[in-house]
């Protein structure tokens, strides 16, 4: 229903309500009609719901079997650690469903506890739970209005909406209805909004919706969706399904190769347990947490806020950055650009003389300052009178020679603010607003003027400036009546500034640096076209007749479909309301790309919600749009978006480091119990000491991993294609290969050490299998260049890791206790000599391996190089 389009009259039929308000009989039934007015939550999940939710993924479950039947054939240590693995990766994850239901308590907490209401010609307080449609409010300043209403009676009456829609200023509300068209939330100036807070005067109403049908209830709907899947989840939920399937089937493969050859059940149950156990990354799950909230907490040291652990691999996934223009590419702060003065413009105040203009935009405002030179009031007033500050026009001074006597304040009918001052030989009336408002107030003999004046406005105004007009009039005393009709005619006009919110410098490097690794940046805002070109123009988002700009009103007009088809060329979204926002989302998801969508109003919840990462505004940010957020910017920042991203797909590349460690460590240890049969060896490895290494060996080097620097080309490079799975690229050749050659390499160890006759064949297959690994964690630091060029100190935790593994794999080799449990024996000298050689022979493998990649590579530029010169 469109009720800032009826008359009164007509609203009142509908609703069967008066000013004097519904009966207490009828209030009851309503009740039962429509419900309470509170915000609902979707049914809560309870907290064993949510725990059992994360024993659910196949790997989890392929790993508790797996401990089930380690537990009934007498393994308890493998049991135990298993089951350990899975507990701490439940908790972690119960950690971050639980902390994503807190959004709705954020909308609840903006309602209301009770509210003022006329009922059959009697004021009563009630609580705000039982408001219904037809009751008759009455609200004041202070109050935080607690339905939506249609005012029928306003004195003066301003309300903030800007927790609603986003927009910073009030709104003036009166009672008139609006001529018909189409008209966003912040336009209905007879509406009053749910949630929102009224600044200045009072006034009556009706309600006309209450609870969950409410603008911020229908929010609430849309914000009570599922958490969107991030790229990462998404890979690693495929990769794990892929992965179980395989283990079962190698798993029942050796099981029946070795009953084919005689084996005892029992021992290729053995068997088969460990090879589950080699090929699941137990310690995955952790590193990824890890990587994350390492991640998280230097993305804090750069102003950027994660409330959900996911999101920072997200930002490494983003194709489209969707950001509002004020305060986050630009200063939020306007500035005079340039200023026109009318010539030839005489006044009899000698004060008046030099500059007219200069001393109107002085005087004619409401801002002070503080004692430390900072200007405090409206930020454009504050623009018009620190200009003229600089131009040696001091406001305060000048405030004491020329007086205010009177004034009439800014009101969005007259669009105009007057003030009046007494001089030295009368009284001057100074009037600032829009400039085509002025031309009605003009002096007669100055009408003339205007054509050519507009000329020159619309010169700043295709520039996209804000444009405000000045006017003065001089007359003997001061009238005993002020009213708009008296004071603001027979203007002369004076003048007029051009002004802008600039944008901000760093974010004109973080646009560039956007574009050049493959995201596109799009602004958005509810400014005038013109302004919006203008700004996306000198920040370099606009670069060609290509780049389309698209206003909310066509946006309005617009299918699903037409939509879909031009929005991936769209740079800019002006004139547009924050619930536009979300359609902007929808349509590039369906276009596969991956999209950050920042917010700070309530009404921007939904957006921030479904976008693969919303980012809510930290100083401007409602609480619920942090609630709905993946992360928070600190500064409101554009700049800072960028930052993020380059550490999102930083941490990105080392998850994805750990799975090609991990992987091809769990490959080397399927290959080296898959062929031992086949080369009539015995199974080279024990339950535990394979958990040894998935857990130590792979964990500790692993988790130092996530400090690895990022590559030098990371923000040169396009965003890693959503849809690729984790596979992709060299990473499954190289897992195969490396891991074959580690499998190889520990079989030829064992081989080697039995036909020697050294009876710690075992010890020795286990610590090449070790540490062969440490060397292939060294060599996979980068994809692409030699560990000696990177430096082998640039990852210094690293180093620190693989100490510790070393020396803790020495302990389980040389101290009894540990021998005893994981059935290890000490080496001599030289028997460990010999293992640590062998062990080697990975990394160096691998270097050759990204020399010749290297060498290709060189050799292919050259070539094309070579083609483009003969071309």
């Amino acid at each position: 229903m469109n009720w800032h389009l009826l008359p009164l009259s007509d609203i009142s039929r509908l609703l069967n309500t008066t000013p004097s308000g519904i009966a207490t009989s009828i209030a009851s039934e309503r009740l039962i009609e429509y419900g309470g007015n509170q915000i609902e939550d979707k049914k809560k999940k309870t907290v064993l719901r949510m725990l059992l939710h994360q024993l659910t993924d196949f790997m989890i479950l392929i790993l508790i079997a797996v401990a089930i039947i380690s537990g009934f054939i007498g393994d308890l240590v493998d049991t135990i650690i298993i089951l350990a693995i899975i507990l701490v990766n439940a908790i972690i994850g119960f950690i971050q469903e639980f902390r994503a239901e807190k959004a709705m308590e954020a909308l609840k907490d903006m309602t209301p506890s009770n509210a003022r209401v006329i009922r059959e010609g009697n004021t009563f307080e009630i609580p705000a739970f039982d408001l219904v449609p037809g009751d008759v409010v009455l609200l004041e300043a202070g109050n935080r209005i607690p339905a939506d209403v249609r005012f029928f009676e306003t004195h003066q009456i301003k309300v903030d909406e800007s927790t609603l829609t986003g927009e910073s200023h009030n709104t003036e509300k009166n009672s008139a209805k609006l001529p018909e068209g189409t008209y966003s939330l912040g336009d209905r100036n007879n509406m009053g909004f749910k949630g929102t807070f009224i600044t200045n005067g009072r006034g009556a109403a009706y309600v006309i919706a209450t609870g969950m049908n409410t603008e911020l209830g229908r929010i609430a709907k849309m914000i009570q969706i599922e958490e969107t899947a991030t790229p990462l989840q998404k890979r690693l939920s495929a990769f794990g399904k892929r992965l179980s399937i395989v283990i079962l089937i190698i798993c029942i493969v050796i099981f029946v190769i070795g009953r084919l050859r005689g084996e005892a059940v029992l021992t290729m149950l053995l068997t088969s347990i460990s090879l589950a156990v080699a090929a699941i990354p137990e310690a995955l799950p952790a590193l990824v947490t890890v990587a994350l909230a390492f991640g998280a907490k230097r993305l804090a040291k750069s102003n950027a806020l994660i409330r959900k652990l996911p999101a920072v691999e997200t930002l490494g996934s983003v194709t489209y950055i969707c950001s509002d223009k004020t305060g986050t590419l630009t200063l939020n702060k306007m500035s005079v650009q340039e200023i026109y003065e009318t010539p030839n413009v005489k006044t009899t105040s000698a004060l008046f003389q030099t500059s007219p203009l200069l001393i109107a935009m002085a005087l004619n405002n409401d801002v002070a300052k503080e004692t430390n030179g900072k200007w405090i009031g409206d930020s454009t007033e504050t623009a018009l009178a620190e200009y003229a500050f600089n131009k040696n026009i001091e406001k305060f001074e000048l405030e004491k020679k020329l007086p205010r006597v009177a004034e009439l304040p800014f009101d969005s009918s007259r669009k105009c603010m007057t003030t009046v001052h007494q001089t030295e030989t009368g009284i001057v009336v100074i009037t600032k607003g829009a400039v085509d408002m002025l031309w009605a107030k003009l002096d007669e003999n100055q009408k003339s003027l205007i054509p050519e004046l507009e000329v020159k406005i619309n010169e700043m105004a295709e520039k996209g400036y804000r444009i405000i007009g000045y006017a003065i009039k001089e007359i003997e005393a001061l009238p005993k009546t002020i009213n708009a009709e008296t004071i603001e005619s027979s203007l002369r006009f004076i003048g007029f500034t051009a002004m802008l919110d600039p944008p901000r410098e760093e974010a004109k490097k973080a646009v560039s640096e956007c574009k050049q690794a493959g995201i596109i940046p799009i602004m958005i805002t509810g400014d005038h076209r013109l302004t919006a070109i203008n700004i996306a123009k000198q920040l370099g988002i606009i670069t060609s007749e290509e780049d389309l700009v698209l206003e909310g009103s066509v946006l309005e007009t617009l299918s699903e479909k037409q939509f879909e088809n031009s929005v991936e060329k769209i740079r800019v979204y002006a004139r547009v309301n924050p619930e536009q926002k979300l359609k902007i989302v929808k349509a590039l998801q369906a276009k596969g790309q991956f999209v950050a969508m920042t917010g700070d109003g309530v009404n921007d919840a939904p957006a921030l919600k479904n976008a693969d990462i919303g980012i809510a505004m930290g100083i401007n940010g409602t609480e619920v749009a942090k609630e709905a957020a993946h992360m928070i910017l600190l500064d409101d920042n554009f700049a800072t978006i960028v930052i993020a991203v380059k550490h999102g797909r930083r941490i990105f590349d080392n998850i994805l480091k750990f799975i090609k460690y991990t992987m091809t460590s769990n490959s080397g240890e399927i290959w080296a119990i898959f062929l031992a049969p086949f080369f009539g060896l015995p199974i080279p490895l024990l339950a535990v000491h394979i958990l040894w290494i998935n857990l130590v060996t792979d964990g500790l080097p692993g988790l130092a991993l996530a400090s690895e620097p990022s590559e030098a080309d990371i923000m040169e490079r396009p965003p890693r294609n959503p849809k690729q799975n984790i596979f992709a690229g060299r990473m499954a050749l190289h897992i195969l290969w490396v891991g074959f050659l580690m499998g190889s390499v520990t079989l030829g160890m064992q081989a080697w050490a039995i036909g020697s006759g050294i009876s710690h064949w075992q010890t020795m297959a286990f610590t090449v299998l070790c540490f062969s690994q440490m060397g292939h964690i060294l060599a996979i630091r980068s994809d692409k260049e030699s560990l000696f060029k990177i430096g082998i100190l640039s990852n210094k935790p690293l180093l620190g890791a693989l100490a510790l593994t070393i020396a803790l794999q020495m302990m389980l080799i040389y101290t009894p206790f540990f021998n005893s449990v994981f059935k290890t024996q000490p080496l001599t000298i030289y028997e460990l000599t010999i293992t640590l050689l062998v062990s080697s022979i990975v990394f160096w493998a691998v270097e050759i391996e990204k020399w010749i990649y290297r060498l290709k590579k060189k050799n292919n530029f050259n070539g094309n190089e070579n083609k483009n010169k003969k071309s």
